[in-house]
């Protein structure tokens, strides 16, 4: 069942109410403003935490946009209601995924991002269920569109996804195969996965899962990075391999 309800409309004409997103922290560059990246928060937290961490590290050139997600009732914890980009049910493939929920939250980003100069690059992160979202947006970015099928108009040029899955993964390579432009948008986009070994909160499987799923799909331009070790946290080396990473694949 879906709590979550698409501000972009999805066609149907049940009154539920859409839920509103909390604050959203930025943190502005410190040097010349070259990227903008958008990153999500896990689920049952917010975008403050995340922008003290992106604030302490050396990419002056970054602008960081941390947003907080709406308060839902979330199938996992019970239908107990905390932030959450969608609603989510047990990690499995048998699981359905909440597409109404994952596609207000892809747009709510898109929004974030639209009003960029048109000179900066754009990217999306995330942490655990955001960075399924970012994941999620990454797809939508590929396909040109929305799961509901509204068009997905930013050009994204980095995807970064720490201790997350990937949503909608069954079905995503017959969507992208069946578009040549689909595939070219895929083949390009630069896209970092990094999970740790000893994660009990999304198993080390999923990151697995995730990065087999859309290497099949034909996203070339992938980086898996393990952490042994590791739980369902990041570590200054992880953040270290973001770092590397932006630099390289941005050219900051």
């Amino acid at each position: 069942m879906s709590y979550s309800n698409s501000s972009m409309g999805s066609g149907s004409r049940t009154a539920r109410r859409p839920f509103e997103y909390g604050r959203t922290y930025v943190v502005k560059p410190k040097g010349k403003h070259q990227a903008t990246i958008v990153w999500l928060h896990g689920l049952g937290d917010n975008g403050s935490s995340w922008s003290q961490l992106l604030e302490s590290l050396p990419l002056p050139n970054i602008k960081w946009i941390c947003p907080t997600a709406p308060t839902r009732p979330v199938a996992i914890l019970g239908g107990f209601p905390c932030t959450a980009w969608f609603d989510v049910g047990e990690l499995s493939e048998d699981c359905p995924d909440d597409f109404e929920g994952l596609d207000s939250s892809a747009a709510h980003v898109a929004n974030l991002l639209s009003t960029e100069p048109a000179d900066i690059k754009l990217g999306i992160g995330g942490f655990s269920m955001g960075a399924a979202t970012a994941l999620y947006s990454a797809t939508c970015f590929a396909q040109g569109k929305y799961g509901n099928g509204y068009p997905y108009t930013v050009n994204l040029r980095a995807i970064i996804g720490l201790s997350g899955w990937l949503p909608g993964a069954r079905s995503l390579r017959n969507k992208i195969e069946g578009s040549h432009d689909a595939a070219r948008r895929a083949a390009s986009l630069p896209i970092l996965l990094s999970h740790g070994l000893c994660d009990e909160v999304v198993p080390h499987k999923h990151g697995e899962k995730s990065y087999h799923s859309l290497n099949i799909a034909g996203f070339r331009n992938l980086s898996f990075k393990t952490y042994e070790g590791i739980g369902h946290y990041t570590v200054p080396k992880e953040m270290d391999e973001v770092c590397n990473w932006l630099n390289s694949r941005l050219g900051l």
